[in-house]
């Protein structure tokens, strides 16, 4: 999410920097980068520019309606688009000029359902049962959404930080609670606890400068008071019951050190010669939460860190790492097994054009770590989009979420002008590319704002935010990399809801399109032999096609088939998850 600043990249602060260049640079010289991608080479413009597109279908393109963009200037900050948040068949987008819902039900021709001119910033949002929960951080937000911004250097007028609406009637919806923070939220995250159904909770995010204490009561800027308003996040409860009540219940010091001091990780500057310069970790851009694991990851300025939110009103950190690659550590996603978290660096703050055939593949890209039985954090890998991008085409790692392939962990991710990337990070010291997709920049004459800003996995569907240009709709394609049972296997998980920043395990249930995408990836992998295989394959065929105590019988000796293939496949854990599912089908 784009910052007004240059802001770094990431190994556990006890390990040397020379261990992590050399464990980062290795991967990244791997991977490479392809100048003569087909990526590269796109001719520009708003409607016309050229498409690259790998494995994946571009389904629909709903362009932004008028009133919704500055049609003298395509990348105006006012009417931006940001991120996405997902309740059935609506898409939430935000924006810098408020937020709109869209209807989804037919992905061929999304209708909006709703728009509401409420400026302030970036305006990320969430959902929540009736709830909508959108972030403010621009001082010249309005408590009453209006378009006039706030002349007065201290204004009771002005709003920083999350607002809430009621959405319980899309057609009329209300502005029920604001909840006011020293540094506006630039981003939030909704964050449930799995032991407390009446609340939900809000983390506040704030990157801007702290208030005047005299416009609101609390807002100490000087870093070395005690109370400043650096150095912390603020936390919101919200009671469901009255969620006009909202309010901040707490603001920990997730950066203390030891002792107690406040400024207690890093304190500013670059980590030598060659590496990249970053702000003191005074904040935090993003946080993801996973409350079925109990732990979250924050991507904070020039820390990633690594939070227990056991109880979520009070999170603690219990890890932190530091990058000489990284300029500003921006946004995390956990596996779906909670072992690898992935941090993004938005090395120039998305205005820039970060991914030329002249930039570091390890700077602008994105940390793997994996955590170790004491829930520290270790450096795995590194992955940025290995097609070289033009000077005019803002590009840096960016938003995405996991796409449900059991078995795997892979990612869609939003790379700005640089289009989308699905990457497979399974193996995290050798991530790799499966689908893409790229227009060529929007203005080739000068860098201007535009590309995709998050991109998400929703049941069924990947949906992208494209700031200049509306809303894409996209589907997977199968190939080498990604077969069509894995992709019909990652369909079966559907949600109600799905919000950016709050993860939810993924469960998938019994079902021969798991069996198959197991026995594919086994395939593929050489786990089993190919007559195995075959042999495995002619089975679930078989099976399928009987019913009761035949297909009991039949899958039930299956299962236990496949406990014998443990000892001597390549991919044991593979098998035994096959096994499992087919013993589940046999009930």
């Amino acid at each position: 999410m784009p910052l007004f600043r240059s802001p770094t990249r990431c190994i556990p602060v006890a390990l040397s920097v020379t261990l992590s260049l050399a464990v980062l640079s290795t991967t990244v010289a791997a991977q490479g980068v392809r100048t003569a991608d087909p990526r590269a080479s796109l001719k520009g413009g708003v409607k016309d520019a050229q498409q690259a597109i790998k494995h994946l279908e571009l389904v629909s393109s709903t362009p932004k309606v008028e009133g919704w963009f500055n049609p003298r200037d395509l990348g105006d900050f006012g009417f931006a688009n940001s991120d996405l948040a997902f309740q059935k068949h609506l898409v939430f987008q935000g924006g810098w000029h408020g937020w709109q819902a869209w209807d989804i039900s037919d992905p061929k021709a999304p209708k909006r359902r709703a728009a509401v001119v409420c400026q302030g910033g970036q305006g990320d949002p969430s959902v929540y049962g009736n709830l909508l929960f959108v972030s403010v951080e621009d001082g010249g937000g309005r408590l009453d959404c209006g378009t006039q911004g706030v002349s007065d250097t201290v204004s009771a007028a002005r709003f920083m930080g999350v607002r809430i609406f009621d959405i319980s009637n899309l057609d009329a919806p209300k502005q029920i609670a604001a909840v006011q923070t020293c540094r506006g939220s630039h981003t939030h995250t909704l964050v449930t606890d799995p032991k407390d159904k009446a609340n939900v909770y809000v983390y506040v995010q704030g990157t801007g400068g702290v208030r005047s204490p005299n416009e609101l009561a609390g807002c100490v800027r000087s870093p070395d008071d005690t109370s400043t308003a650096l150095f912390r996040i603020e936390v919101i409860k919200v009671p469901l019951a009255s969620p006009q009540d909202a309010k901040v219940v707490n603001m920990p010091r997730i950066f203390a050190d030891a002792s107690g001091k406040v400024a207690g990780l890093w304190k500013g500057g670059d980590h030598g010669r060659g590496t990249q310069n970053s702000d003191r970790t005074d904040q935090c851009h993003d946080i993801t939460a996973y409350p079925d694991i109990g732990l979250a990851a924050g991507a904070c300025s020039g820390n990633g860190i690594l939070l227990d939110i056991s109880n979520p009103a009070n999170p603690k950190r219990i890890d932190e790492v530091i990058d000489p690659n990284f300029a500003y550590w921006h946004s995390a996603t956990f596996s779906n097994d909670g072992q690898t978290v992935l941090f993004t660096d938005e090395w120039g703050g998305g205005t820039q054009a970060r991914c030329r055939a002249t930039d570091k593949p390890e700077w602008g890209a994105d940390a793997i770590f994996t955590l170790d039985v004491n829930r520290k954090l270790k450096p795995a890998g590194s992955y940025k989009l290995p097609a070289a991008q033009g000077s005019t085409e803002n590009c840096v790692a960016h938003n995405g979420s996991l796409i449900p392939v059991p078995g795997r962990d892979i990612m869609a991710q939003a790379w700005y002008q640089g289009g989308i990337s699905v990457f497979d990070f399974t193996n995290p010291a050798k991530p790799q590319e499966i689908a893409y997709f790229d227009r060529g920049p929007i203005d080739p004459s000068r860098i201007t704002l535009a590309g995709f800003w998050s991109v998400y996995w929703y049941n069924g569907h990947l949906i992208g935010s494209e700031i200049a240009r509306g809303l894409d709709i996209f589907t997977l394609q199968p190939s080498e990399f990604l077969s069509k049972n894995e992709i019909d296997a990652a369909k079966l998980i559907t949600r109600d809801e799905l919000n950016a920043q709050l993860q939810t395990k993924i469960v998938w249930p019994a079902h021969f399109s798991v069996a198959r995408a197991y026995v594919d990836q086994l395939q593929r992998d050489k786990g089993l032999s190919e007559s195995r295989i075959s042999a495995v394959r002619g089975a679930l065929d078989a099976a399928e096609q009987s019913s009761g105590g035949p297909r009991r019988t039949a899958l039930t000796a299956l299962a236990t088939s496949l406990v014998q293939d443990v000892a001597a496949s390549g991919d044991a854990v593979k098998v035994r998850l096959l096994s499992g599912v087919v013993r589940e089908l046999a009930k």
